[in-house]
């Protein structure tokens, strides 16, 4: 295998592109609704941003993931400055150059990776709003540049969607994450619905956990109503992929319901068919 220094910057951006292939395939599937040199630059962000979630989501000591995430911080300055060696940042560091794309919301991205690690509890959905912004509105930040926004009034509505992708990840995951030993729905509506973390660690699908997720799901819904506007605001070659993505994600609402909230042992999911089918009707919505 070649050292990454002597990786082409195209090898740099396939390496990327499977990155987003093997880890999301929602995301991946709607990047290719966009121009190629759009496509590569979102995947190269998107990798930088699956990079810092696997340190922080690795099985390393809390000591040694900061460590790496400290790393990953200067590897990131590095490819701002135009010295990067990674492939990944390789690929971010011509996209960075190209599109203009904003250092601030990467480095808050990398501070949301260590919050990760110290794994703290929320208590209100407030506190959570935050972290959420961290890990996910910056993400919609640093691909507005890439999509091409017609007018800064764009920012907040990527910031919403960021935000309800980010919760509806964390209503998927809400097994996976128990089995980790983190609760990340917020302790003060947990206890509203008559739930517990217990009962969550536990995996039992009761009359309190879905009060408790039937709340959080049209929380989320509201969030994806007052994202979609932003669509519009969007350079008209990109609303396509970024419409498709925000349909995608908010299917998997509707999956939770229908495994009737069972997020212990089902993983809700769009399967490919009804992707295709949706695609479809997006692409010729009116």
């Amino acid at each position: 295998m070649l050292a990454p220094e002597a990786l082409s910057l195209e090898a740099c951006y396939r390496v990327c592109r499977d990155v987003a292939r093997l880890n999301s395939k929602t995301f991946h599937l709607s990047s290719l609704c966009l121009a190629p040199d759009k496509r590569r630059a979102v995947w190269a962000v998107y990798a930088f941003c699956r990079t810092a979630d696997d340190i922080a989501d690795s099985a390393m000591a809390a000591a040694e993931r900061l460590r790496a995430l400290d790393g990953c911080e200067r590897a990131l300055r590095a490819a701002y400055e135009g010295c990067a060696g990674q492939p990944t940042f390789v690929a971010l560091a011509d996209a960075v150059a190209r599109y203009d794309i904003p250092l601030q919301p990467a480095l808050d991205l990398l501070r949301g990776a260590r919050m990760d690690v110290v794994a703290r509890r929320y208590e209100t959905h407030d506190e959570l709003r935050d972290y959420c912004y961290l890990v996910a509105s910056t993400v919609g930040l640093l691909v507005l540049p890439i999509l091409g926004a017609l007018t800064p009034e764009a920012a907040p509505y990527g910031v919403t969607l960021g935000y309800a992708m980010q919760m509806t990840n964390i209503l998927r995951d809400v097994g996976e994450d128990a089995r980790m030993g983190r609760v990340y729905l917020p302790a003060d509506d947990v206890r509203r619905a008559g739930c517990s973390d217990e009962a969550i660690f536990a995996g039992r699908v009761d009359d309190a956990f879905v009060r408790l997720m039937r709340y959080q799901i049209e929380r989320v819904r509201r969030l994806y109503a007052q994202a979609e506007p932003g669509v519009a605001l969007l350079a008209p070659e990109s609303r396509y992929a970024v419409r498709l993505a925000l349909t995608l994600y908010r299917g998997i609402l509707d999956r939770i319901e229908e495994n009737g909230y069972d997020v212990f042992t089902r993983r809700a999911h769009v399967p490919l068919r009804a992707k295709m089918l949706t695609a479809l009707t997006v692409r010729f919505a009116r």
